[in-house]
């Protein structure tokens, strides 16, 4: 039995032997998608601590002509501990017709590499990653509205009192571009920005929602260990965090280890004795592993609490009690 996620959701998921799947609603997975377009000026000086900060541990590539996309991924990536030139990065991200990267296709290989791409949008939130040093891809548009030039760049640093930006950008490392005129490319693109973080690394600017969602999109890729680190580092933040619970339960069974997805599900009906997903899918590792009778105890109160998705939950129980996992 498919139970397919929402169109505008997504779902994290459990997979028995016969294919059917034990679904938990979470998140909206937030993608490369911008809202409106953001209109607050630049911090003034003295609002942010300090007001120069320069990363000098980001290597630079030179960006050859529409392939700045794959070189501005491989200077993140190698930042955060993946060795990848930017050559062996173009069949990833580079669309030839476009004669350039779309932004999803920068977040997929993101994940494909174990990374947790996290979106930020606006000056407030990029200053506050660079002060937490981490560097950040941004999108800008160095033509005009009606005739556009896209370019991804790394910002490096920042000086509020020199109001200028520090980017790793075209053939050039380290460049000092004025605040006024990276504004205005920049804003071209609603002010999109993109983390490429390990997943033992949290955002600065990072909400649970947003943070278990971007380590979903691991879970997604099937780069199940990331996921793990991914989520026990929103644990470690978040200790009651239904969606990083879950997925921590579902990351460790994709994987194939049954006893640690136990934990995770067990854990799970402890702080959330209300939610049937939780049972069910602690119900469907324990019958896995043999212990029949408490799986049959998860089934039934997974079955008792109901929900969106009690259909499934009674479709586990009859296949517990009828001995067919």
């Amino acid at each position: 039995m498919w139970t397919p996620p929402p169109s505008k959701g997504s779902s994290t998921i459990l997979r028995n032997r016969r294919g059917s799947l034990i679904a938990l609603l979470i998140l909206n997975l937030m993608l490369a998608g911008c809202g409106g377009t953001w209109h607050r000026q630049w911090p003034q000086p003295g609002e942010y601590q300090p007001t120069t900060s320069e990363l000098h541990s980001v290597p630079f590539y030179p960006q050859k002509d529409y392939q700045c996309g794959p070189a501005a991924l491989a200077m993140t990536l190698q930042w955060s501990g993946i060795s990848v030139a930017p050559d062996t990065l173009i069949p990833e991200v580079y669309t030839p017709s476009r004669k350039g990267s779309l932004q999803s296709a920068m977040i997929a290989a993101t994940r494909r590499h174990s990374r947790v791409a996290y979106s930020i949008f606006g000056p407030d939130a990029m200053l506050a990653e660079l002060g937490a040093g981490h560097p950040v891809i941004v999108l800008q548009n160095l033509g005009f509205w009606w005739y556009p030039v896209w370019h991804y760049a790394v910002v490096v640093g920042y000086d509020l009192d020199e109001s200028t930006v520090i980017l790793h950008s075209g053939p050039d490392p380290s460049k000092r571009l004025v605040l006024k005129t990276f504004h205005r490319t920049w804003a071209r693109s609603d002010y999109w920005g993109l983390l490429v973080l390990p997943p033992t690394r949290m955002p600065a600017t990072a909400t649970e929602h947003t943070y278990v969602s971007a380590v979903l999109g691991l879970e997604k890729a099937s780069q199940w260990e990331a996921a793990m680190d991914g989520y026990h580092t929103a644990l470690a933040r978040w200790p009651d965090s239904l969606g990083a619970r879950m997925g921590l339960g579902n990351s460790y069974y994709a994987f194939g280890d049954r006893a640690s997805a136990e934990a995770a599900f067990s854990e799970a009906t402890r702080r959330f004795p209300t939610n049937g997903s939780a049972f069910n899918n602690l119900a469907q590792v324990l019958w896995e592993q043999g212990k029949q009778e408490d799986a049959l105890q998860a089934a039934r109160r997974a079955a008792e609490l109901g929900g969106p998705l009690v259909d499934v939950y009674r479709k586990t129980l009859e296949e517990i009690e009828a001995g067919t996992p």
